[in-house]
């Protein structure tokens, strides 16, 4: 029996998978430079290099495009907090937590920026989104820090505080990371400057809840 028509389907889903991350890619990068309604679909192909006809084959819409990459950079940040559900010790959850969303921060540095972009222009794609999936995420990890303060495992602060000042400063190496560059003597952070700043967020929020 001829394998030739499953070996041509497995290749046009690879061609498609290859080509939709080069949209989602240039998307992210266009859409957090230039905002929802700055950016064209003629400049996302541009540097996604490909026709402007694969962005509207693959993403009926230019908002379609928008929303999926605005729900995979948060269906990351979400994935980052599974240390969550693999251990009781809230330190070592913390910790891998707050590195996992740093080194988002580090490698999606535009995706971090279209998020802020988005939620500072009022969530007006996202809202529904982020009052269901992510609310119901983070309500229950903060049910599980209130576990934590209830058994006396860390001091008693307040869990949602605790989980916003955890986005701000992770997300702070993505959002402002030319703020940062500029007090660096104009270079973006070394490797070895990253995994220092990277261990001094761990340890202050750590200490700051008990956890030193």
């Amino acid at each position: 029996m001829s394998t030739k028509p499953a070996v041509n389907g497995a290749h046009k889903a690879a061609i498609r998978q290859e080509n939709e991350e080069q949209i989602l890619a240039a998307a992210e990068r266009v859409f957090a430079d230039f905002g929802f309604k700055g950016a064209t679909t003629a400049r996302i192909a541009e540097i996604a290099n490909v026709p402007k006809a694969n962005v509207h084959y693959y993403f009926s819409t230019k908002e379609a495009l928008y929303r999926r990459i605005m729900e995979d950079v948060c269906d990351h940040w979400l994935e980052a907090a599974m240390t969550f559900d693999n251990s009781a010790d809230p330190a070592f959850i913390l910790r891998g937590y707050i590195e996992a969303k740093m080194d988002l921060s580090r490698v999606r540095p535009y995706g971090s920026r279209l998020w802020a972009h988005e939620i500072i222009r009022g969530a007006k794609f996202s809202s529904e989104y982020i009052s269901t999936t992510v609310k119901n995420w983070l309500d229950s990890r903060v049910e599980v820090i209130r576990g934590w303060i209830d058994e006396g495992k860390m001091d008693d602060v307040e869990p949602y505080t605790l989980m916003y000042m955890i986005f701000a400063t992770t997300q702070h190496y993505a959002d402002f990371g030319r703020q940062i560059e500029i007090f660096n003597n104009d270079k973006p952070l070394t490797d070895a400057q990253f995994a220092e700043a990277k261990e001094n967020v761990v340890r202050i929020i750590l200490k700051g809840v008990g956890l030193a």
